[in-house]
């Protein structure tokens, strides 16, 4: 059973991957070994020189690391509606040869299986080659659509946040060759 650690969103939070970590940015959770984890990066993010960044690859087909996803449990975890929270930003560079449809999912899985999964109901388009660029994902209750349960309780009650790739809905991500920076 999966446990969930005590963070707390804040307004303003930001992963900068600068202390050389994967912040608590992972894949694979109850499947086989990822062939190719998230990596920290320690030079050529948005920044440039010096600039840390967190890369994500998927390598297609069928099994594990065929799909481009990274979950977070911890610092992401939280009430995005009492906390404020109506959007995240981040850098992104799809540095594969596939374009990336980008949506961000919120669920409850912890303690026990999730009863509200609500993704992103607009994906970000991210060309293949994109160079690094600035998104913005809103996560208001009308920017979401549910796969099942609320869009309001997953919002309310994230215990897992991911970044997906999936053109269309639902969101489960789906096999793509690919390679991102976040």
């Amino acid at each position: 059973m999966l446990t969930p650690r005590a963070f707390a969103l804040s307004v303003g939070q930001i992963d900068t991957f600068e202390d050389g970590t994967t912040q608590n940015w992972v894949v694979g959770l109850l499947g086989a070994p990822h062939p190719n984890p998230p990596i920290n990066v320690s030079s050529g993010g948005p920044s440039g020189v010096d600039d840390n960044y967190l890369r994500l690859t998927a390598v297609g087909g069928a099994g594990p690391g065929s799909r481009l996803s990274a979950i977070n449990l911890n610092q992401w975890a939280g009430d995005y509606i009492t906390d404020g929270i109506t959007a995240i930003s981040m850098d992104l560079y799809n540095q594969g040869q596939t374009d990336l449809y980008l949506r961000l999912l919120f669920a409850d899985p912890i303690p026990g299986p999730a009863t509200n999964l609500a993704f992103s109901a607009n994906a970000i388009f991210l060309p293949a080659g994109s160079g690094w660029t600035s998104v913005v994902f809103p996560v208001t209750p009308t920017d979401l659509n549910s796969l099942y349960g609320t869009v309001t309780a997953a919002l309310m009650n994230t215990t897992e946040m991911r970044i997906v790739h999936a053109q269309t809905p639902p969101s489960y991500p789906v096999p793509v060759d690919a390679i991102a920076a976040q």
